[in-house]
């Protein structure tokens, strides 16, 4: 291949990963790439799972053979089975530079830079032979000054084997994919953060919009039960003054690790900060029974903290005889209109929606904001009670 087709050849392949939107995607427009410029029919991109051992296939693209897939879920190759991959991704270049592209063969490793031990890398060997494939070319690739993966791409049986140029070249590739990663890295860590809370780690409350209009869809489709428990930690704004925001911070950090354990009972769910002192749990498919108790252990566990007093739990199911949900907006009023009445009320359990009757006052609260136009949440709450004074040693009757 003449110097400008592979130049062009390295300019796709990173615009392919430039336009990636997912780590998957990422990754097979790097294998992708990688083939093309190489000339090969199969490749592969694969990452070092240093604290498992293990060499971990990513993606697969190309001609396959019988067992391959694209995104494998368990294709993974202890480094033991392979000495050459600690060796070409550490030892060799622990000095200093880049590590070096090297080319085997199905009749034996051959490594272009140096010669091979006896018996070295037979298990890549065997497993060239098993798939019908007469070399490889297998570049490192380093990121952040640390042994990332390999890029590995083949060609068949009969084709010109790799050469010296093609290691070469593969390194320079390995590069290009190096510094593509690292992009969609950053993209994800930014979309993680997007949808994240940064003081307590959960999930955040565009997260908790965009799971739930989807899980409203879901219900509407198949009646997949939806329930949201909103949940009011007490007492904030009397730590805050009084023990100043630290201790404050400290406080919803706790909660929310209460919240999350609590959550975990509940397959599937998310949990949440909304902002605040406001937090919920969004559960798809469990009953609402089961809702209804996991959100009677989180009040229970919230009284139990040192810091604040409790918290006020507020419950809305579809599987509740709360009138249709057709949207997201619906179910988060009933939630906090059940929330609102077990503030007001001091209530040391969830109060749950349509569990009062044909006229049950959260339902009938949340029905007289159904003409306002779509807003804050917090417009149920009016004025706030002042919060208790604090129980001694952190606890007090419920």
């Amino acid at each position: 291949m003449g110097e400008d087709l592979r130049l062009r050849a390295v300019v796709v392949l990173a615009q392919g990963m430039a336009a990636a939107h997912t780590p998957r995607e990422s990754w097979r427009a790097a294998a992708r790439g990688a083939c093309r410029a190489l000339a090969g029919n199969f490749a592969a991109l694969s990452v070092w799972e240093r604290d498992l051992g293990r060499l971990r296939v990513l993606v697969n693209v190309g001609e396959r053979a019988e067992g391959e897939e694209e995104f494998p879920e368990r294709e993974a190759y202890p480094v033991n089975e392979f000495p050459e991959i600690t060796e070409f991704l550490h030892e060799r270049w622990a000095g200093g530079g880049e590590p070096h592209a090297w080319v085997e063969t199905a009749r034996g490793p051959m490594d272009t830079s140096k010669a091979p031990a006896p018996g070295y890398c037979h298990q890549r060997v065997a497993a060239l032979r098993r798939r019908g494939r007469g070399c490889c070319v297998v570049a490192p690739i380093v990121l952040h000054g640390r042994a990332w993966g390999e890029l590995y791409v083949a060609r068949p049986v009969g084709a010109p084997v790799f050469g010296r140029e093609d290691a070469d070249f593969a390194t320079v590739l390995a590069s290009v994919v190096a510094a593509g990663i690292a992009q969609t890295e950053r993209l994800e860590e930014a979309r993680r953060l997007a949808f994240t809370d940064s003081l307590t780690g959960l999930a955040n409350r565009r997260a908790v919009d965009l799971r739930l209009e989807e899980a409203v869809e879901r219900h509407r489709a198949d009646g997949t039960v939806v329930s949201l428990v909103v949940c009011d930690v007490n007492g904030l704004k009397w730590v805050n003054d009084t023990q100043g925001h630290a201790v404050g911070d400290r406080l919803l950090e706790r909660f929310g690790s209460v919240l999350s354990l609590c959550g975990a009972m509940l397959p599937g769910t998310l949990s949440a900060r909304l902002g605040g002192d406001e937090f919920c749990l969004l559960s798809v498919g469990p009953a609402a029974d089961e809702v209804v108790r996991v959100a009677d252990e989180l009040c229970l566990r919230a009284f139990e903290l040192e810091l604040g007093d409790g918290v006020a739990c507020g419950v809305a199911s579809t599987e509740d005889p709360i009138g249709e949900v057709r949207s997201a907006r619906r179910l988060f009023r009933l939630a906090d209109a059940a929330q609102y009445r077990a503030k007001a009320a001091r209530a040391p359990k969830p109060v749950v929606a349509g569990r009062e009757g044909a006229d049950d006052p959260v339902v009938r609260l949340a029905n007289s904001e159904g003409s306002r136009p779509a807003g804050e949440r917090r417009r149920f709450r009016g004025r706030e009670p002042e919060p208790r004074a604090p129980r001694e040693g952190g606890r007090g009757a419920r």
